[in-house]
């Protein structure tokens, strides 16, 4: 059976679930990319809390989706959990591959202070 790009995705993204899960002491850091924007969040799945988000939508950035905003948007987050003590984290790639601008945001987050 072929999957399309869009299920391949879902179910790696489920598998990749099963086993990672954030507590409040090392949370889960997760990506999503839309066809125009990058977004991550921190979440503590224990109490099912969202930490910190950040989003090139929120920044204002006029190509939202480059490898470029995928920085800006790690060194934002960044910066926000680092304000709440956040620096341990499981990093959940959301069932993308970790490649290009996924492995960029993973780059910058560990830069500007994370740890995964």
């Amino acid at each position: 059976m072929k999957y399309t790009k869009a299920e391949a995705r879902k179910r790696r993204h489920y598998r990749v679930r099963s086993k990672v899960s954030g507590t409040s002491e090392r949370p889960r850091l997760n990506v999503f990319k839309s066809n125009s924007y990058f977004y991550a969040q921190i979440v503590d799945d224990i109490t099912g809390v969202t930490l910190v988000s950040s989003s090139s939508i929120k920044m204002g950035l006029k190509n939202g989706r480059n490898i470029e905003a995928a920085k800006a948007v790690a060194k934002d987050i960044a910066e926000k959990a680092k304000a709440k003590k956040i620096s341990n984290v499981v990093f959940d790639r959301g069932g993308y591959l970790f490649h290009g601008k996924v492995k960029a945001f993973a780059d910058a987050a560990k830069e500007n202070g994370m740890k995964f």
